[in-house]
């Protein structure tokens, strides 16, 4: 009797033992598909990042390009012929956008690039506007179609009339220029700069951003 039962106990423990061992192997396969599953979603995952992050670093670079184009770009101001308004070193945002919907006005800051060197650009304030007649005396004194025309934004009185001694007509798509600082600035007085035609300017100084203590809109008028 006692082996009968003995016989049947170890049985009943390999049957025990064998679906123990089963359950183990499933329990097992369970986890490791589980792992795959994981693994297989932190991929996705991680690859929807990746592609969103580019997708977002494209945008910014597409708008930095669109900005620089045909809204604003930044310049930095070599030189003295803009002294008081602007001093050498000053950054400044250049407005691109403006003389896209409309035109100039006199006394106006304008970017041009410089005709006789690439990759070099001058910056004035208009004097003469298209159509008009300029033409500067002996005592430095502006005429706009035989009018003297009124204005501070000379640092001091003109010493040399340059080309305008004798009456300059401004072109209806051109524009007269001078600097600031008007007897240590080459302008439109000069054969080198000559009258500025609409199409090579490249826009209107509109913000100073550096130096910091100086930060604000470049007064026009």
């Amino acid at each position: 009797m006692s082996r009968v039962n003995l016989d049947d106990d170890l049985e009943y423990f390999d049957v025990r033992k064998k679906v123990s061992v089963k359950a183990s192997s499933a329990d097992s396969e369970v986890k490791k598909d589980s792992d795959i599953k994981k693994k297989k979603k932190s991929k996705k995952s991680g690859m929807k990042k990746f592609l969103a992050d580019s997708l977002y670093i494209l945008a910014v670079l597409i708008l930095a390009v669109l900005f620089v184009k045909y809204v604003g770009q930044r310049t930095t101001v070599i030189g003295s012929s803009m002294e008081p308004t602007l001093s050498d070193g000053d950054n400044l945002i250049v407005d691109k956008l403006t003389y896209r919907i409309s035109d100039p006005k006199r006394f106006d800051v304008i970017v041009f690039p410089f005709q006789y060197e690439e990759g070099t650009y001058y910056i004035k304030r208009i004097i003469g506007l298209p159509g008009e007649t300029v033409r500067i005396d002996e005592n430095g004194n502006i005429y706009i179609n035989g009018n003297i025309l009124t204005e501070n934004y000379g640092a001091a009185v003109i010493t040399d009339p340059g080309l305008a001694i004798n009456d300059v007509v401004v072109g209806e798509d051109e524009y007269f220029v001078l600097g600031d600082n008007r007897n240590h600035s080459s302008d439109s007085r000069t054969q080198a700069v000559g009258l500025i035609k609409r199409e090579d300017i490249l826009g209107r100084a509109w913000l100073r951003i550096f130096p910091f203590k100086k930060i604000g809109f470049v007064k026009h008028r």
